[in-house]
């Protein structure tokens, strides 16, 4: 049928992308082929499958493709047609890119290395600064700080975490080397007054009136240090013991009983009052409770000559517990100092009360360590109000 078609071009000379074509019978008996097979002939399978696909082979020196199909003619296979075309242009292109590739391969890899490894090492040059000048800092010099980059990255949070935790260090060497400077002088203090007073007794012989009153005062010098010293080392269980056990402690028995307590021991009025009707209950450790009760309380009888005030409220569901007294107040730059170990206030000085400074620190820390949030309001000659919130 249309014989003609094998006299077109492409059916004549091999081109650039040549079509074979050749019929076969059922037993692969070449029937007809195009021109430019020329002696040629195409690769027949006599056990050929229609789910096959194409496959490649040699035609006079050239790599064709071909591929294979079954002819009917009314529902009777007749034969097969073998196609083909050239495959010379797609393995020259194969060729050439395998060239390519093995040659800009390597290079690639190389360029890949050198500019990772240029950008991995500008990348941690901010940590290499870091690592530098922490290493430099050191317990004289913690005043200095890691030069913080105007940048937001990860490298920016590290630095900016760095310098707040030698703010921290730094405020805590101050504190303790003030601690360490101020226990050295209160301790001093009764020592010097101590040796003073043995001094004088072993000039000359004196009266036993004599040597009793100067003994008192030596032994009021050791009565000062001891108490100094319990201070302390209640001081330092403290902050060495860490967050106590919590206990559900109903406040309103319990601040009951410390007053009534406390009234006993000192002879002093210590009154309990509140406007609640229901108990009350909070998670603290009752022991570090206590000490701060205690040591609020004392501090207040010290410096008041009134009645003290025990009062229990709750405002929006918080507890609060509040220790008054009608004394003689503290000033306004006292009170952000009061906390402080060793200090107090210049009034108390000079008016000769009794103290070591060490009793609000020890409150302080405890209330810190049981989550208790400690304030103070006082006015000069008014008297001083404690709140405790839970």
């Amino acid at each position: 049928m249309h014989k003609d078609e094998w006299q077109e071009q492409e059916h004549q000379e091999i081109q650039l992308n040549p079509i074979f074509i050749e019929i076969v019978d059922l037993e692969g008996n070449s029937m007809d082929k195009s021109p430019n097979l020329g002696t040629n002939r195409l690769l027949f399978h006599p056990n050929w499958s229609s789910k096959e696909g194409a496959w490649t082979i040699n035609i006079g020196g050239q790599e064709v493709r071909q591929k294979q199909m079954l002819l009917k003619h009314e529902g009777k296979p007749e034969g097969y047609m073998l196609l083909a075309t050239s495959f010379e242009e797609a393995r020259e292109l194969l060729d050439n890119l395998r060239n390519i590739l093995l040659i800009l391969y390597p290079g690639i890899l190389i360029s890949l290395f050198l500019t990772m490894r240029y950008l991995a090492g500008k990348s941690i040059q901010p940590i290499q600064k870091i690592i530098s000048k922490t290493n430099q800092i050191t317990q004289s010099n913690l005043n200095e700080r890691v030069p913080v980059l105007d940048q937001e990255d990860e490298i920016g949070q590290l630095t900016r975490s760095i310098n707040e935790l030698l703010n921290r260090l730094e405020q805590s060497m101050i504190r303790e080397k003030q601690f360490t400077s101020d226990a050295s002088h209160e301790l001093r203090t009764p020592l010097s007054v101590m040796r003073g007073t043995l001094e004088v007794l072993i000039r000359k012989p004196r009266t036993s009136e004599e040597y009793v009153k100067k003994i008192q005062t030596a032994l009021e010098s050791i009565d000062r240090m001891s108490a100094m010293i319990d201070q302390l080392l209640a001081l330092a269980r403290v902050e060495r013991s860490g967050e106590s056990m919590k206990d559900e402690v109903e406040i309103m028995s319990f601040v009951e009983e410390v007053a009534v307590q406390i009234e006993k021991e000192t002879g002093r009025e210590v009154r309990f009052q509140t406007e609640e009707s229901i108990p009350v209950f909070v998670q603290v450790s009752e022991k570090s409770l206590q000490m701060i009760l205690n040591n609020l309380i004392q501090n207040a009888i010290k410096y008041s000559d009134g009645p003290i005030d025990l009062e229990i409220q709750v405002e929006n569901g918080k507890p609060l517990i509040f220790v008054k007294d009608q004394g003689y107040g503290i000033g306004e730059e006292s009170i952000k100092k009061i906390f402080d170990p060793f200090y107090r206030d210049p009034s108390a000085l000079e008016k000769l009360i009794p103290g070591t400074g060490l009793g609000l620190a020890i409150v302080k820390k405890l209330a810190q360590e049981s989550g208790i949030e400690i304030s103070v309001s006082s006015e000069l000659g008014s008297g001083s109000a404690f709140r405790l919130g839970f």
